[in-house]
């Protein structure tokens, strides 16, 4: 795995995935991307709040991975879709807004 390829500390997960968690971000770091498991990043650069898509695509080589900071592990695209929407609850509720990359940057100093 590219150094530039970082988990953020309070990594978010789809309840299906919390057992196998760190077995996850083990494969993930050794460049084995499972099939079913779906990535949440935040991409350096990249105006956009939180970007997902599974994480098989990152065997293609136009994928980039400079820069990728990844937020959260889901099962599935629809896992991935409920975990966003518990991601921007849980800011708007703590923050009253819904800036998520504000918000991860700000926890990721603590």
């Amino acid at each position: 795995m590219p150094q530039s390829i970082r988990f953020y500390k309070n990594l978010y997960v789809s309840a299906s995935l919390q057992k196998k968690k760190d077995r996850l971000i083990e494969k993930l770091k050794a460049g084995k991307y499972p099939l079913t498991v779906y990535l949440l990043v935040m991409l350096e650069g990249s105006e956009n709040q939180i970007e997902f898509y599974p994480a098989a695509l990152l065997y293609q080589k136009i994928m980039p991975k400079e820069g990728l900071f990844v937020v959260g592990l889901a099962s599935g695209h629809e896992d991935a879709v409920y975990l966003v929407e518990d991601i921007v609850r849980e800011v708007y509720e703590k923050t009253g807004d819904a800036d998520i990359r504000t918000y991860i940057m700000e926890q990721e100093k603590k």
